[in-house]
């Protein structure tokens, strides 16, 4: 109730310290005006007006309510009505193009590479409200799953519906991959535009050197952060389609062209990640979030209602009373 009610003046309270000598003036000044008389007994005398003179210092009283209330006045009490805008200045727009060749079923990761990766990055995007962001798809070929969008619930629908399903062309094209996210980042007119291309592999598909697709994205100044996903060693992936359709596994070895990837983060202004594990694929997506960031601007707007002309008013009354009372049914008492 009472968390946006504030004083502008509250040096004025300080004056509260003269009511304590105004008290004691009184009390000294009565005592100095009363005379005593003594005389064995009242009993012939008629004492009348006693109930006045027990209520005078009332008068006394009011005037001090008054005086508590134009020093509170003096400090400028007030509410204030706090409303906050934020407005983004600079947007980002962000393609994830992401590998989706039979090898990123591989078991090293929870509960596969392919699932523990959607997992993040629905939190990546989650994270991400001020932003556009779409989704690329690539194996042997590539192609848009999601364009971009700031509609983050038809990104995370889209992301959900990631899978390996033989669509695509087996393989894994990064060049592909990395060309078809330039392109649906070319046109923009974001502020950053940001490529986050995560593979498993070495690109051994498609008809565009992923070097070429790097240039083009340092023309239109798309930035790429590359991750290369997979433990160290061998990892248990699929090796075979057995006739009823599922895949046999084995221990094959783990083969990621981090070269390449370095490559292409270093020409384009990104970074190069490696993800091992579950844990550490969070961790990258948590740093680039952290690196690119939109700005926002915050605006607040204060309303204030001053509430003094009450305690003003209220304190003029108790003094107009105090002077009535003072000079009419109080007049013939010192």
């Amino acid at each position: 109730m009472f968390e946006n009610f504030t004083f502008e003046n509250p040096q004025f309270f300080w004056l509260f310290l003269l009511l304590p000598l105004a008290i004691g003036w009184y009390i000294w000044k009565r005592n100095k005006q009363q005379a005593a008389l003594k005389i064995s007994s009242v009993k012939g005398f008629k004492v009348s007006g006693s109930w006045l003179t027990k209520l005078k210092p009332l008068l006394f009283i009011m005037r001090l309510i008054a005086l508590s209330l134009i020093i509170t006045a003096l400090a400028r009490p007030r509410t204030v009505d706090v409303s906050t805008k934020t407005k983004t200045t600079k947007g980002i727009d962000i393609v994830m193009s992401i590998d989706v060749s039979a090898s990123m079923l591989a078991k090293d990761l929870r509960p596969n590479r392919l699932e523990a990766l959607k997992e993040v990055a629905a939190e990546f995007i989650k994270d991400r409200p001020n932003d556009r962001i779409g989704l690329v798809v690539y194996a042997g070929e590539s192609f848009t799953k999601t364009p971009i969008t700031s509609d983050k619930s038809i990104v995370l629908g889209s992301l959900k519906d990631v899978k390996y399903d033989n669509v695509l062309e087996n393989g894994t094209a990064i060049g592909m991959g990395l060309a078809t996210s330039v392109n649906r980042l070319k046109d923009s007119k974001a502020k950053s535009k940001v490529i986050i291309l995560l593979t498993d592999g070495s690109n051994n598909a498609g008809f565009i050197d992923p070097k070429i697709a790097s240039e083009l994205a340092v023309e239109y100044g798309i930035k790429t952060y590359t991750i290369g996903i997979g433990t160290n060693g061998m990892a248990l992936a699929p090796v075979a389609i057995l006739p009823n359709g599922s895949f046999q596994y084995g221990r094959v070895q783990v083969e990621i062209d981090e070269d390449l990837l370095k490559e292409i983060a270093k020409v384009t202004g990104g970074k190069y990640f490696r993800a091992t594990n579950n844990k550490k694929l969070q961790q990258i997506y948590q740093e680039i979030d952290k690196l690119e960031r939109t700005d926002i601007e915050e605006f607040k707007f204060y309303n204030y209602e001053e509430k003094f002309r009450s305690l003003v008013l209220l304190a003029g009354l108790l003094i107009f009373v105090e002077f009535l009372f003072r000079y009419t049914i109080f007049r013939s008492f010192i």
